[in-house]
């Protein structure tokens, strides 16, 4: 064990203790499987929203009693403009469509029919004019969304049919991929002068499939999504978003995300279910300066009943949070194959970070690293600053992580299963982890924290050191750590 600084280090093995309270059975008792979450598990209506920071009643919108019928050979975008031109109703997609964007109006319900298709089309004109838009946390215009709604007041897309997102074509040929988006986006230029359309930079920036922005009332339901040229469903500075009963398909799509909150205010994520090529859930708030100049939450944010089966990280904060997250309550979830079960990850020049963040009843099957505080990132990205080594002051994208809670957590296998890595001059605080059974390779790694507190948790693994650089406030109560199963 290295010691670079004071370890307040508590160890109550408790052996009777654990004898009589044997965590790991209670835990596989009585935690959700992965057969009992997702979107085949989904009851015609939500429950009421029940976290440790708010609560409230979810509505199911109405819409008025106005329908019409698209079919594979009309005008998607001309029946939506009409049908809001008339105050509003459902517009039911029945065949298979091949279109550019649309865009939904207020007091619409894009349902899609059951053996419905609505696939998009792959060049950049398909996309055009350009639309305001937030790309991984920046603010410029761009092609927007597949889906997109600007401004709009009660929305929704449901129905059972698959959303297909652009095949190979300009879309994904000319995407921005050779550097990070503040290197390429300047700040300090003003939004309506950031317009990336393939004429003035021989690059854009892609459509995620659905992101509806600045909008209230939000209800995403039963869809399946597949093939996105980006991030999937991506609601961003919206207020009260429900989505569920989604499955979303993007494996082997970099920065293929399945939903990423993005800046919101009171959203619930439920019974989903992901396979993706990155992050399954992510909340966002924001990226770098652009972020802090925008500088708007996302809080009040409740998963439950939701499984990540493959993917970069089962649920993860960041890494683009300048605006912060708050109050986040993630319950009641099963994570399979994903590289990372919980993650929290920030990056110094990006800024942000979070706090009141909490997680309950999570099994995981198959991990590299089960709960896992990644703050520096790779120098790919951030060159030198992804080192501990490489000293930064404290500025205004200093992130910061506080007050996390998790709870009652089961997890099956796992190379790391508590690995942190914060940032010397900012470093992670106030964690709580409560109940764990954990099966892996290696027990505890720690750099660049305080006040943790670990308690009435069991861990089985090859390597039961702990391994600390810069820690202050370890306390581990009632923990025991074997190599043996028990």
């Amino acid at each position: 064990m290295k010691l670079n600084w004071i370890i307040s280090l508590v160890v109550v093995m408790g052996m009777q203790g654990c004898r009589s309270l044997p965590v790991e059975k209670q835990l596989d008792k009585a935690l959700l499987r992965a057969d009992q979450v997702g979107a085949g598990q989904m009851p015609a209506e939500p429950e009421k929203i029940q976290s440790p920071f708010t609560a409230w009643n979810v509505q199911r919108p109405t819409f008025p009693m106005r329908q019409d019928t698209v079919g594979p050979a009309e005008n998607i975008q001309a029946k939506l403009d009409q049908l809001a031109a008339q105050g509003g109703g459902t517009l039911v997609l029945k065949g298979h469509h091949h279109t550019g964007r649309i865009t939904l109006k207020s007091h619409i319900n894009l349902k899609l029919d059951e053996g419905s298709v609505l696939e998009f089309k792959n060049e950049i004109k398909d996309f055009l004019p350009v639309v305001f838009t937030r790309n991984e946390g920046v603010e410029l215009y761009s092609l927007g969304a597949c889906i997109y709604a600007n401004g709009a007041e009660n929305i929704a897309i449901t129905g059972s049919g698959r959303i297909i997102g652009p095949g190979e074509g300009s879309v994904r040929n000319k995407t921005m991929t050779h550097d990070v988006i503040e290197n390429i986006v300047d700040s300090k230029r003003p939004v309506e002068q950031r317009i990336y359309d393939g004429k003035t930079a021989d690059f854009i920036f892609p459509p995620a499939l659905i992101a509806p922005i600045n909008c209230k009332r939000v209800w995403i339901e039963g869809v399946s999504l597949e093939r996105t040229a980006f991030w999937n469903i991506v609601p961003t500075y919206c207020e009260d978003v429900v989505i569920r009963g989604v499955r979303i398909h993007s494996m082997g799509i970099p920065r293929g995300d399945g939903i990423d909150i993005e800046s919101c205010n009171r959203v619930l994520v439920e019974y989903c279910t992901l396979n993706t090529g990155d992050d399954c859930i992510a909340v966002k708030a924001g990226r770098g300066y652009d972020g802090l100049r925008v500088n708007r939450p996302s809080q009040d944010i409740v998963v439950r009943y939701c499984f990540s089966e493959k993917g970069h990280g089962g649920f993860t904060i960041g890494s683009e949070t300048a605006g912060m997250a708050k109050q986040v309550y993630v319950h009641d979830c099963a994570f399979g194959k994903t590289n990372v079960g919980i993650r929290f990850k920030t990056r110094r020049p990006r800024g942000g970070g979070g706090s009141d963040i909490h997680f309950e009843r999570i099994r995981m099957q198959e991990v590299e690293s089960a709960l896992r505080w990644d703050m520096l990132g790779q120098a790919q990205h951030v060159g030198n600053q992804a080192s501990r080594d490489f000293e930064v002051q404290k500025n205004a994208l200093t992130p910061r992580f506080s007050d996390i809670q998790i709870k009652d957590i089961y997890i099956d296998a796992a190379k790391n299963c508590i690995k942190i890595e914060g940032i010397p001059e900012s470093v992670l605080e106030n964690v709580s982890i409560d109940r764990v059974f954990g099966r892996g390779d290696r027990y505890l790694s720690i750099k660049d924290a305080k006040n943790i507190k670990i308690k009435n948790s069991v861990f089985v693994c090859k390597d039961t050191s702990i391994s600390t650089t810069n820690v202050l406030g370890l306390i581990q109560d009632r923990v025991r750590v074997t190599t043996k199963s028990p």
